[in-house]
């Protein structure tokens, strides 16, 4: 009995060895800050060390919501990321299925390399593009509507104007492999499914809406319970390095990692950075368990657990 139970074990330890890098990350990473929890609910007192730092409850957590910009930063980070979910999700799906229809033609891999490659550029270089277009004196949409006898206009100091922009820079940048994901998924649908709808009559928009998208359901509500787990954070080279840090743009561009940020860099307080990692983080995963039983009573099928 003991020797049937070893060989599957002998068979598969390649396998295991082949996880080990990932599981070691995954530790590290994911699982090892969690022992720094306490730091949330102390004043760390770099003289005294972490551990000797007088606890101060929640006190760290106070600086969060005690500020007028409490609630700019917290409506910012909620609205901007539904928007972001919504908008994501709908051009990511229909760009996935536009690659699907191009896969068999040569240019499918061009344009996937073409459209992937907003996605590998940092936010460093993405605010250098930025720049380059909405600079006031050098920026290529003033020269342009300049040449039109159009007058410039002061991007970095119009809050206004920086929710079209802020939202077009993060389609711009994350639609690749949104729909990168989507497009692996239509690919694995089962082509007699399409064979048998192009029998009965059907046009390619009924194929989609009637094959594609409901095979899309399980990929959709994954991937929505996993962004809707980080509503709370905010992509924090978008909203600091692509507006460069204007004061003038706070209203619009502030959000709760941000306002940490420059609160650290004005205070040198680890304990509230702390404090606001673990709040994002309780908040996340009662979202996500909130989520996934609103899916599972709806579509027991396509919950994640």
């Amino acid at each position: 009995m003991s020797r049937t139970k070893k060989k599957p074990l002998q068979k598969q330890w390649p396998f295991y060895i082949m996880m080990i890098p990932g599981l070691v990350y995954l530790l590290i990473n994911n699982y090892g800050p969690m022992l720094g929890m306490f730091i949330a609910f102390k004043k760390v007192d770099y003289g005294l060390g972490i551990f000797k730092s007088p606890w101060v409850g929640f006190e760290n957590f106070k600086y969060l919501f005690k500020t007028d910009a409490a609630f700019i930063m917290t409506r910012n980070t909620i609205l901007y990321n539904l928007v972001f979910i919504v908008l994501g999700t709908v051009l990511g799906i229909a760009v996935g299925i536009m690659l699907s229809e191009l896969r068999k033609k040569a240019e499918t891999k061009f344009f996937q390399t073409v459209i992937l490659l907003p996605y590998l550029l940092s936010w460093v270089i993405c605010a250098y593009i930025g720049y380059a277009f909405l600079s006031k004196d050098t920026g290529l949409i003033n020269n342009f509507l300049n040449s039109l006898g159009l007058e410039a206009v002061d991007w970095y100091n119009d809050p206004g104007k920086w929710t079209v922009i802020l939202v077009l820079v993060n389609i711009w940048k994350g639609i690749g492999y949104t729909s990168i994901i989507y497009m692996s998924t239509i690919i694995g649908i089962d082509k007699s499914l399409y064979e048998a709808a192009r029998v009965d009559g059907a046009s390619k928009w009924q194929e989609i809406k009637l094959i594609t998208l409901p095979c899309l359901k399980s990929t959709i509500i994954m991937l929505t319970i996993m962004n809707i787990g980080r509503i709370f954070y905010s992509d924090f080279g978008l909203f600091y390095q692509i507006p460069l840090n204007s004061g003038t743009l706070y209203p619009t561009t502030q959000t709760i990692d941000t306002y940490v940020y420059r609160a650290l860099m004005q205070q040198n307080q680890i304990g509230m950075s702390a404090a606001a990692g673990l709040y994002q983080s309780i908040v996340g995963f009662i979202m996500v368990l909130a989520a996934n039983t609103i899916v599972r009573k709806l579509s027991p099928d396509d919950a994640m657990f």
